[in-house]
């Protein structure tokens, strides 16, 4: 109990000075409601879960990103966001309860002791991990572990049946966020980034800085499901963009001043045409750069609506390790938009499923489903176009979501990872002949390799065989107490749809071949083809007259 009682005066010290007299009485007063519960109450209780719980619940009814951290989650957050975390340097599936790698990173310890991708690895300091049914995160912190601390692993190579043994010294691994970079022509340069984290500004600054070496005029930044990150990485970029001055994003909220960010310097590419490309799951840091680019007319969005999370979380370290992340401002877009989507206090489970609304009413599909009231308009700093607040950043070309070729067998497929099975079997029996054909000659692999009508079969073998659960991504109520299937029930229902997904099928296992004889960069230039986003932007570069009218010039 007196862990308890001393939080409640650290938490009485640390804001008296802001809420008075008041808050003194509420702080006591839950500190008395926890003393009568340790003295009085019939059975022991655990006064430390309970005083999470209380904390949990007081944040619950604020907004939905003020929010409760464990250590452990403390640390879990951090780690993507630091920009690197201490283990042996790999990427990985795990596939039919077999850890697969899937990339190693180059550099890294697991490479230094010859682990390649296609291994399995099958123990870890000697315990079995494969066929068992180990959880991911188990596996996960098994591998991981302080730099320098030693892990062996024993591995199965292609068709090889002795186990191979590596050392390996566990080090420091850098996490990157930027996805892809290439030039789409010879001036139109594309470049995504996952997320906001502490080295994007100089994973950016060194792409930017390749591409306009190869020729770059025009840049399509790809923000497509970047739920974003940090803030200051957020205004760095975009001080890339605008003319120095220019304000980017301000702060504000009842007991914050506002506190304007402006482009503190020249940019590196303040001419040029500029798509950025956002979703739905473009959040946070993302609208901030995209609401600042649109906004100073510099940039043509391109895609969906985007989520809508303009509130700013002040975090505060408690004494064993956790964290309170609590909202503390709003942001705002230099025309003053608030991008901040409409909440209910305590009413999580809508603001966590109002994406999913916006499916149901059609607005994925469709801009005409889209609605805002006249009072969220807003025009743009130089060419005073109408743009919107109140609910995400508003795209100024409209991309509705593909649903074309993707079916249930697809998604059962993908879910059921039979798919980057299929990838690892085909390079295990073809890796050398692959290497010698195309190892030096991506563009030749681009254009001239096609995944067969025998490779599609031998999916659906594999699908079958494992005998899955089959996914249906429209059930309704009364379908849920329906006999479920599984892939061994393939019906001509099914088929029908396996022809119609052939096509993404083929490009998305020609692009996961692509990412295991070369990364990530030749991927994306394969899997491109199917984001219409993308292609669309393409076509608004190219196009100065439709560019320079959805600008408003």
């Amino acid at each position: 109990m007196k862990n308890v009682f001393c939080f409640v005066l650290f938490l009485v010290s640390l804001c008296s000075c802001s809420y008075g007299q008041n808050f003194n009485e509420s702080a006591l007063k839950v500190s008395m409601a926890m003393n009568v519960i340790q003295n009085w109450y019939v059975d022991t209780v655990n006064t430390h879960k309970l005083a999470e719980d209380a904390i949990v619940a007081m944040l619950q009814k604020l907004d939905p990103h003020s929010a409760y951290m464990t250590p452990e989650e403390v640390k879990e957050m951090n780690e993507p966001l630091q920009g690197n975390f201490d283990g042996i340097g790999i990427q990985f599936n795990m596939l039919t309860d077999t850890l697969y790698v899937i990339q190693v990173i180059p550099g890294g310890p697991s490479e230094k002791v010859g682990i390649m991708a296609g291994d399995r690895i099958i123990y870890v300091n000697d315990t079995l991990i494969s066929g068992v049914k180990k959880s991911t995160s188990d596996i996960m912190s098994r591998l991981r572990g302080p730099k320098g601390t030693v892990v062996n692993v024993k591995v199965l190579r292609g068709n090889n049946s002795n186990l191979i043994s590596f050392k390996i010294v566990r080090g420091k691994i850098p996490i990157y966020s930027l996805d892809a970079s290439y030039m789409i022509d010879k001036e139109t340069g594309y470049i995504k980034l996952n997320r906001f984290a502490e080295t994007t500004f100089d994973e950016f600054k060194t792409a930017l800085k390749e591409l306009q070496q190869k020729g770059l005029q025009n840049l399509i930044l790809d923000l497509q499901g970047n739920g974003g990150g940090y803030m200051h990485r957020a205004n760095e970029i975009a001080n890339e963009f605008l003319q120095q001055g220019s304000l980017i994003v301000y702060t504000e909220g009842v007991h914050q001043h506002r506190e304007e960010t402006h482009a503190s310097k020249k940019g590196s590419f303040e001419q040029g045409k500029v798509v950025v490309l956002i979703d739905e799951s473009s959040a946070s840091a993302s609208e901030i750069v995209t609401g600042a680019l649109q906004d100073w007319d510099r940039a043509v969005v391109v895609g969906r609506r985007s989520f809508g999370k303009g509130l700013v979380q002040r975090t505060q370290l408690l004494p064993d390790g956790s964290m309170i992340k609590l909202t503390t401002s709003r942001y705002y877009t230099p025309t003053g938009r608030s991008i901040q989507k409409p909440y209910e206090k305590g009413n999580l489970e809508s603001y966590n499923t109002e994406v999913i609304q916006r499916y149901n009413r059609g607005e994925m599909l469709s801009a005409d489903s889209i609605h805002f009231p006249d009072s969220l308009k807003y025009n743009t700093l130089v060419n005073k176009r109408i743009v919107y607040g109140g609910g995400g950043i508003m795209p100024d070309y409209f991309v509705p979501l593909d649903t074309s070729l993707y079916t249930d067998i697809h998604r059962s497929l993908v879910a059921s990872g039979v798919v980057n099975k299929l990838v690892m079997n085909h390079i295990d029996k073809n890796r050398s002949s692959l290497l010698k054909q195309y190892q030096n000659h991506f563009d030749t692999y681009k254009s001239n390799f096609r995944v067969t009508e025998s490779m599609l079969n031998s999916l659906l073998d594999l699908f079958k065989k494992e005998n899955f659960e089959l996914i249906s991504f429209n059930a309704t109520a009364s379908d849920q107490s329906k006999e479920k299937r599984t892939s061994a029930q393939l019906n001509s229902e099914d088929m029908a749809q396996f022809d119609k997904s052939k096509s993404l099928l083929q490009l998305q296992i020609k692009a996961l071949i692509a990412r295991d004889l070369w990364n990530m960069n030749e991927y994306f230039q394969i899997i491109n083809e199917e984001n219409n986003a993308l292609q669309k932007g393409i076509e608004i570069i190219e196009n100065s007259k439709e560019y320079n009218k959805l600008l408003g010039k």
